[in-house]
């Protein structure tokens, strides 16, 4: 990527300093860490990929709070490291920086065995990825591919260990921790006075990715719906800041939108259901509903739908058609019809 968004300062109204550093954490996709300053020693949240340029553009993100803010502050100076959660693109640099730094590592003890680790959650997730694609009703060839494609960016991250737990009912330095579960099983908000760190709970423009909680326990849309309702009742936030997107002015009404838009993607799937003449399988909801991906959309847009369909039957708008099916073989796709 030839230019990068610019680094961003934020003030919070106790007067601790935030800065916003992007990175490519892969090709043509960004993620932000940030850095804050005076809550507590410095602190670094997130710390991209490690993949590719991210770790280049972090460090050169890092140098210019000195050279172009006069912040008095370098990489060594970096004591802890919080991650915001167990995905990649934020936690894939922190052995890098740790290394760089020295700094101690904390996370949601939830999303800790990702960190500490790392290899064993990969073939874990992946057998449970496998499965759930077969219940969706994922042909062989392209679950190969899908399953080649999972593996593939999470080759070159290794396990580090983890020094402390991100816990709500501890704050660190006047930060406070929300454990908003559903997108990422571990996923905790950071509140800096009145500014939120939503990580990828809450972006601008996007609906954070779903998946069912059937590939991993605490995802699913029900806990994402309850964990937004927490943030809801959190008063005060005057600012969000997410892990991706711009800056959220006004974070109450953007979760009334994410959460219009689940409700418009519940009633899409019921619609296709019902179309469909027959019971439907995960894999044909998700063809009709997102006929133009590719690639490793493809995966997500059936992580996205299955998750949508796992909410709907777990509130007993949908039920399984073929049991006769799933009683007799091992792992057969499910079909649903409208219950």
């Amino acid at each position: 990527m030839s230019s990068l968004p610019p680094i961003q300062r934020f003030e919070t109204a106790g007067g601790a300093r935030i800065y916003r550093i992007p990175v490519e954490a892969f090709p043509r996709f960004i993620a932000y860490c940030y850095v804050i300053l005076e809550a507590g020693p410095p602190t670094l949240v997130d710390a991209g990929s490690g993949y590719g340029s991210s770790s280049d553009h972090l460090l050169r993100g890092i140098a210019a709070l000195k050279d172009t803010f006069g912040e008095p502050v370098t990489v060594g100076d970096l004591t802890r490291i919080l991650v915001s959660h167990g995905h990649i693109d934020h936690f894939g640099g922190v052995a890098f920086m740790a290394e760089r730094t020295g700094a101690r590592i904390g996370i949601h003890e939830i999303d800790r065995r990702v960190l500490v680790a790392y290899e064993e959650r990969v073939i874990v997730a992946t057998k449970d990825l496998r499965v759930y694609l077969e219940r969706a009703g994922v042909g062989e060839k392209l679950r190969g591919s899908l399953l080649e494609m999972y593996g593939f960016a999470k080759q070159h991250v290794r396990s580090v260990k983890v020094d402390f737990s991100l816990d709500e009912d501890q704050p660190l330095d006047g930060m406070r921790f929300i454990h908003t579960p559903g997108h990422c099983p571990g996923q905790v908000c950071i509140l800096v006075d009145d500014v939120l760190l939503s990580a990828d709970h809450i972006l601008a423009r996007i609906t954070p990715h779903q998946a069912p909680e059937s590939i991993t326990h605490y995802t699913g849309l029900g806990h994402y719906l309850e964990s937004l309702a927490k943030v809801e009742r959190t008063p005060g936030i005057r600012l969000a800041l997410g892990g991706h997107e711009d800056p959220v002015a006004d974070v109450y009404a953007r979760i009334q939108e994410i959460r219009a838009s689940h409700q418009r993607k519940l009633e899409r799937v019921l619609e296709i259901i019902q179309a469909n003449g027959e019971p439907a399988t995960i894999s044909d909801i998700s063809k009709a509903m997102y006929p133009e991906r590719h690639g490793y959309e493809i995966l997500l847009a059936l992580e996205e739908v299955g998750a949508h369909v796992e909410y709907l039957y777990q509130h007993g708008r949908l039920s399984v058609a073929n049991l006769d099916e799933v009683e007799r073989e091992p792992n057969p796709a499910l079909r649903y019809t409208v219950a």
